[in-house]
């Protein structure tokens, strides 16, 4: 198993996607590299591509939205736990490295989706913006795609939930302002721990968690309504963050909290347990024993029911924690639903007016 860090990535391997025919295996042939023949960093490249609709829809009962939206495929945060990874084998990239240096940028998602926006069967649901990758990981700061859908989102007051690790969606805060003055957005930053070693090693791109903890401050100070998601709970690594969590994003502003169980679905096992081998190594088989506890054995379970929160003793323990820490810090007091009263589709645009 491959146990060597890389530096400002998440994943430690690169293993091919699993509809790959072939295989490639590296082993050491005990020649030691010189400085000039060692394997150079993996630079992060980015593909531009045509979407034909960006409104995907889902069917999971335990989703709070039927649509969502997501500019990027592939994230550069490199999250080694992400549950989006798998979904880079059908790019024929690896959900390892390729997954967060080879990423796709829907560069015509702002006009695609006002087309289907003024579609006149398209009846107004909320939008999830970020289900899968990151609408605001660092590349969104140069191409601004995740802007110019929140134009067209305001344009026609369509409501919209933002869910980032990023602190850079504070540089769309007028916007949101704006939104958040008719009930048309909600952001909710996810933060899985407030140790910074930690973080850096787990999300090693994303916003540092103080950062993170300023940008719900600040979002909250502008008016707009800002959740915290504890996310991903993992056991024996960072659980004992959640009150911390929960506390300190109560203060610095949240309304509303949800926590998400580790999950590791497909690749993101083996890949996950890489990750633990190479910065966790003493804790490997203690974290891994009680992600089994919680998932009937296994190292995953895909049931609805139970895929966020788990089984078990301590799938239990972590649900009371949960919810006294809310009671007890106030969060989760009355969630208002986001409203589409207000949709609208704007006057076409047109090269001439009309005559008469």
């Amino acid at each position: 198993m491959q146990t060597t860090p890389i530096k400002g990535r998440g994943s430690v391997s690169n293993k091919v996607s699993r509809f790959e025919a072939l295989e490639r295996e590296p082993f050491d042939d005990e020649w030691a590299p010189d400085d000039q023949d060692a394997a150079p960093k993996p630079a992060t490249t980015v593909f531009f591509e045509e979407a034909r609709s960006v409104i995907s829809r889902n069917q999971s009962p335990d989703l709070y939205f039927e649509q969502s939206i997501n500019p990027y495929r592939g994230c550069e945060h490199g999250c080694v736990y992400c549950y989006a990874r798998p979904t880079h084998a059908y790019l024929n990239h690896s959900p390892g490295l390729d997954f967060e240096t080879k990423l796709y940028a829907k560069d015509n998602a702002a006009s695609v989706l006002r087309k289907e926006l003024s579609h006149p069967s398209y009846v107004p649901r909320l939008i999830a913006l970020g289900a899968n990758t990151d609408p605001y990981q660092p590349i969104e700061r140069r191409l601004r795609i995740t802007a110019s859908i929140l134009a067209v989102l305001e344009e026609f007051s369509h409501p919209v939930a933002i869910t980032t690790k990023s602190a850079s969606v504070t540089q769309d805060i007028e916007l949101l302002a704006r939104m958040a003055g008719k009930n048309l957005v909600q952001v909710c930053i996810s933060v899985s721990s407030l140790d910074r070693n930690l973080a850096r090693t787990l999300e090693p791109r994303a916003s540092t968690p103080g950062a993170r903890m300023d940008a719900i401050r600040a979002l909250d100070q502008a008016g707009i309504p800002t959740g915290v998601i504890v996310a991903p709970v993992i056991p024996a690594l960072n659980d004992c963050d959640m009150e911390k969590i929960l506390f300190s994003a109560k203060e610095a502003g949240a309304t509303d909290a949800w926590y998400v169980l580790l999950r590791l679905p497909l690749e993101i096992s083996e890949l996950f347990r890489e990750w633990l081998a190479a910065h966790q190594p003493l804790k490997e088989k203690h974290v891994m024993n009680l992600i089994r506890q919680m998932r009937g054995g296994k190292a995953y379970d895909s049931d609805f029911k139970t895929r966020m929160r788990g089984t078990g003793v301590f799938a239990d323990l972590l649900e009371q924690r949960f919810q006294k820490a809310c009671a007890k810090a106030g969060l989760n007091q009355g969630r208002k639903r986001l409203s589409t009263e207000f949709f609208r589709r704007p006057p076409e645009r047109k090269a001439q007016l009309n005559l008469f």
